[in-house]
């Protein structure tokens, strides 16, 4: 019989004390000792015996579950990494609902293949023993399917939806057979952890390769339809019939028509939000070079009640902002409340709203207000002349709550964590080399961050312009007391806020604590325990009270049908894109505790390399991209590839739908034959007979559909954001003579009517955005054209 608990060693390299797997802190020398549990995949796992110890540190709890008796040292890494696991690292943005790779156990056994060992599976990390819900440390969460039917309305909807925000991202890797598989969906609270990745549907399917659509998810959900809350009942049984009928054929239109159903339910409930921020100099900084908001200092309780949640006032809207200024760079005070006040007055509209926005739009009305305060940083910088590491730059994470939903944008690495009453989650993940070498597939994480400068910054506030900027928005439905974390480095380096989480914030879920003790504790911890930076916290306590007591109208069936409206962007964090090609060292804003040797050899590579580029590349500035996670790494096409395009029967206009990418043909002219493409610069779809105005799209310019809307008239409507620019779009064509109108400028965005310019584009066989992005600089004469020339530039 095994021992009912493992052995224990502290992670403190000079003490190494055994301690019972029970104990929260070593015994001798007060180290936290943090547990572990990873979840076993492969061959060889069932053949493990509960107490059988693997390599002298792996225990096994129970089938397929193990501790790590030694937290501190770095698990075993491998030299290469069997195929089929690299879906794991490129879905490493959503690690709050996907497990990582903590390590490779190989097994020479005939029958056996490697064990792969994931952390961060959905395993309870410690003992919760008292009440309904006790749970011991180290045993599996429950099944979705096993606590479904006694789920609330919105708990019920937060699940679909969060497969939803799921599905696309899995599809591309080959894994979408992991969210028809409920032994594998499990749930922590309201949110949704799988607990392994799977390549293959079915059992019995050999190596044989399925293709999966909403098709097969819309028959899994109608099994659990019969068992949904009555106030969705008649909803899904609709939602689930257009699944299998195809009418639904897009993960962005399921996400819409759950976002209808969310914003409906979520009017039942009451929320009260208690705010505290507080920044701290710290002891060993000359300056806070940190900021806030709302002010150093404040809390605040906001209580939305049902009639204020469909008609929100800037009282009632809570915002909640944190930045870093970049530490070794002059200015960093300068750059973070530059960031503040300028997105405190951008989102002022917001505020004011007395209407909530629809998601599509609040998204990116937050990636705007992060990208002018880039704007605004880096035009300082360029005004006082400022170069390399003179350049002043600033990290953001911020937090704003519209009805039952709460919106996180971030650049850098100052983070946000979410804390429920079982665990801490990190939900941002840092712009820095590290996570950049695991979305890409080349680490694992913990491997990663052993290499040199690998928390060096890939991106940050007013470092570069905003073509270069990639702000993460991510959503989260709140159907549960939540406490959320925003903070800058100098509290969560050496992992702190893990560390303490227990002892500081969890008591302010149970309410025995408050948010205002806990931030004033966080900032003590961070400088007792840290001490070498700069500290800032932000808290928002969010309670749910569910105020339909069953009373809840059943929502319509015809909710479950999408309509032509804009399409809800996915709620879950997109994977930023970087700005150096994969082949060359990466562009980083070092951290001030970087050796100097390095930084200064760094710089002349850069520097060597910039000048390199300058020359290769003239227009990589403007249109340049690199791979995300979810897009393959590639070498730049060679300019032989790049677009002669023209439309013919081999090459037909593409189906315009919201996400699809376009490029406007050489041959684009108007009537007369004389000149671009016009977008018209509109905030709302344009009435059937309002004049063309706004700015002109030359032939060679690459599109993005964000939206889509039908006019009173009946005219499909297609709002469009510029990608990048033709060469020779950069070569003198400003205004066309009758039209004094501009050229668009990237990032700018217009209503056009779709059938107007859908004869007028060519998706050039469904290039991915990276490579639209990397092969869209044209020539500095555009190639000649099948039917026609293109227009001749204005001197």
């Amino acid at each position: 019989m095994h021992s009912p608990e493992a052995t224990l060693y502290c992670p403190n390299s000079v003490c190494q004390a055994p301690n019972p797997e029970s104990h929260r802190f070593c015994q001798q020398c007060r180290t936290c000792l943090p547990k572990r549990y990873l979840w076993a995949v492969g061959q060889a796992a069932e053949n493990i015996q509960p107490g059988e110890l693997l390599n002298d540190r792996y225990w096994c709890k129970q089938s397929r579950i193990f501790l790590d008796t030694r937290p501190g040292l770095l698990p075993e890494s491998p030299d290469d990494l069997p195929s089929g696991l690299e879906s794991y690292l490129k879905l490493f943005s959503y690690q709050q609902h996907i497990p990582q790779i903590y390590t490779l156990i190989p097994f020479t056994q005939a029958d056996g293949a490697d064990l792969v060992l994931l952390e961060n599976a959905p395993i309870y990390p410690f003992s919760i023993e008292s009440g309904a819900g006790a749970q011991q440390a180290g045993q599996l969460m429950p099944t979705l399917v096993s606590v479904w039917s006694h789920s609330r309305v919105m708990r019920q909807l937060n699940w679909l939806w969060q497969i939803a925000q799921l599905w696309d991202p899995l599809q591309q890797q080959g894994v979408a057979a992991t969210l028809l598989n409920p032994t594998l969906m499990r749930v922590e609270g309201g949110l949704l952890r799988l607990l392994e990745l799977q390549h293959r549907f079915g059992v019995g399917d050999g190596n044989r390769s399925t293709t999966l659509t909403l098709t097969d998810l819309g028959h899994l959900w109608s099994q659990w339809q019969p068992s949904a809350q009555p106030a969705i009942a008649e909803f899904m049984a609709e939602l689930c019939q257009n699944l299998v009928q195809g009418t639904i054929v897009t993960g962005e239109q399921l996400l819409m028509v759950l976002d209808q159903a969310i914003a409906l339910c979520g009017q039942s409930q009451s929320r009260q939000l208690r705010i505290a921020t507080l920044t701290d100099q710290g002891p060993t900084r000359q300056r806070n070079e940190d900021a806030c908001y709302p002010a150093s200092g404040t809390t605040t309780t906001i209580t939305l009640t049902p009639p204020t949640l469909a008609a929100a006032t800037r009282s009632t809207t809570p915002l909640v902002l944190v930045c870093d200024g970049i530490g070794g760079h002059e200015g960093g005070n300068i750059a973070s409340n530059l960031a503040i006040e300028t997105i405190q007055k951008r989102l002022q509209p917001v505020l004011w709203s007395a209407f909530p926005l629809d998601p599509t739009r609040l998204t990116i009305e937050l990636e705007e207000a992060a990208l002018e305060a880039n704007d605004r940083i880096a035009e300082r910088n360029d005004q006082e002349q400022r170069q390399e590491r003179q350049r002043m730059g600033t990290t953001l994470v911020m937090a704003l709550g519209q009805g039952p939903e709460l919106y996180i944008t971030h650049v850098g690495d100052s983070r946000a964590y979410w804390i429920s009453q079982t665990d801490c989650h990190q939900i941002t993940l840092d712009d820095d080399l590290a996570a950049r070498e695991v979305r890409l597939g080349y680490s694992l994480y913990r491997e990663a961050l052993q290499q040199p400068s690998s928390g060096s910054l890939v991106q940050a506030l007013g470092m570069n312009t905003s073509a270069f900027l990639h702000p993460t928005v991510q959503r989260f439905v709140l159907d549960e007391d939540s406490l959320f974390l925003l903070c800058s480095d100098g509290l969560s380096d050496n992992d702190r806020v893990q560390e303490y989480w227990q002892s500081v914030l969890l008591p302010v879920l149970e309410g025995t604590s408050d948010v205002g003790t806990a931030a004033q504790q966080l900032v003590t911890i961070a400088n007792q325990q840290n001490g070498h930076d700069n500290v800032t916290v932000g808290l928002i306590h969010c309670q749910v009270v569910d105020t339909s007591d069953g009373a809840l109208a059943p929502l319509p069936a015809a909710l479950a049908t999408p309509q032509n409206s804009p399409l809800p962007i996915s709620g879950a964090p997109q994977p930023p894109t970087y700005l150096v090609p994969t082949h060359k060292p990466p562009v980083v804003l070092e951290r001030p505790t970087a050796p100097l040797v390095p930084i200064l050899v760094g710089l002349l590579c850069l520097l060597g390399l910039g000048v390199l580029t300058f020359f290769l590349f003239p227009n990589m500035g403007r249109n340049g991209r690199i791979p995300t996670a979810s897009e393959p790494t590639f070498s730049p096409l060679p300019p032989t590839t790049r677009f002669p395009i023209s439309l013919s029967p081999a090459n037909p206009a593409p189906v315009l739908s919201v996400q699809s990418r376009v490029q406007v043909t050489w041959t684009t002219l108007d009537s007369a034959g004389q000149t671009p493409l016009i977008l018209l610069a509109k905030p709302a779809v344009p009435a059937g007979n309002t004049p063309a105005e706004g700015a002109l799209l030359p032939g060679g310019t690459v599109l993005e559909v964000i939206g889509q809307q039908v006019s009173a008239d009946n005219k499909t409507w297609l709002q469009l954001k510029v990608c990048s620019l033709p060469e020779v779009s950069l070569g003198g064509i400003r205004e066309v003579p009758g039209e004094g109108l501009p050229v668009a400028v990237p990032g700018s965005t217009g209503w056009i009517e779709q059938s107007t310019i859908a004869p007028l584009v060519t998706s050039n066989l469904s290039l991915t955005a990276a490579q639209l992005g990397q092969c869209t600089v044209a020539p500095a004469k555009p190639p000649a054209p099948t039917t026609s020339q293109p227009p001749t530039p204005n001197p």
